[in-house]
């Protein structure tokens, strides 16, 4: 596919998640039970700002690559009754559902504290840009990861564009943008992939856009080493 050509997708794709995310809240509205409206202003749960609850991330993942982690130390009984009613999350992930990714541990964190939605190849769709906008929008999360992972097989299948059972094929559009960036080397692929769909949270979502630009939530990408333990930011 030549660049213009994947520009031109790029943002077709944009405007099919435009206009697809609306629809895809309100369902998941409705399948909890909601009455859903998007807030005109948000407010965030917790006292952290967008820079502090990034960091708070990275230092909860340098105590995880450490082998030192202090959510094991929390009351579970207590942090489960606290959380019947609410949560309050401070950040919210896009993760990939790779089993080797435990997003709550690897960044040191227990209940209630990530908002995690995940898919394979980590990418988006407006069902997740509609989950992603629930946690910015009704409960406040400050910081935002995508997250990619070392030895991803999602963006090696898409590498590889081989015939597969089943529907695993579909996720090959998503991430090709990732491939024809990397010249062939997965890592890069890896990498490209968690900025581009960071890149795309940030503008096919009127709601993370807005809340961006107030300044009340940062996006970002990384990639976890599976070897280390690491989250690289990118």
């Amino acid at each position: 596919m030549s660049i213009d050509k994947s520009i031109t997708a790029a943002s077709g794709r944009r405007r099919f998640l435009k206009t697809a995310v609306s629809t895809a809240l309100v369902g998941v509205a409705a399948q909890a039970g909601l009455e859903f409206a998007i807030p005109t202003t948000l407010h965030a749960q917790s006292n952290l700002t967008p820079d502090a609850a990034l960091q708070e991330l990275v230092a909860g993942n340098q105590r995880f690559a450490a082998n030192q982690l202090k959510s094991i130390e929390h009351d579970l009984t207590v942090l489960k009754e606290r959380t019947v009613d609410k949560q309050e999350p401070f950040a919210a992930v896009l993760s990939c559902a790779d089993s080797r990714v435990p997003v709550e541990l690897i960044f040191d964190q227990t209940i209630g504290h990530i908002f995690v939605t995940r898919i394979a190849g980590n990418m988006v769709t407006p069902e997740i840009i509609a989950s992603l906008e629930y946690g910015v929008a009704v409960l406040g999360v400050e910081v935002l990861l995508v997250l990619g992972h070392s030895a991803c097989g999602a963006v090696k299948a898409a590498m590889k564009a081989d015939a597969v059972p089943g529907q695993i094929s579909s996720l090959y559009p998503h991430l090709r943008q990732a491939v024809e960036q990397s010249g062939g080397d997965v890592d890069k692929a890896i990498a490209a992939n968690a900025k581009i769909q960071a890149d795309l949270l940030r503008t096919s979502s009127p709601v993370i856009r807005e809340a961006v630009k107030a300044g009340k939530l940062r996006v970002e990408s990384g990639v976890y080493d599976l070897a280390t333990g690491k989250v690289t930011l990118s």
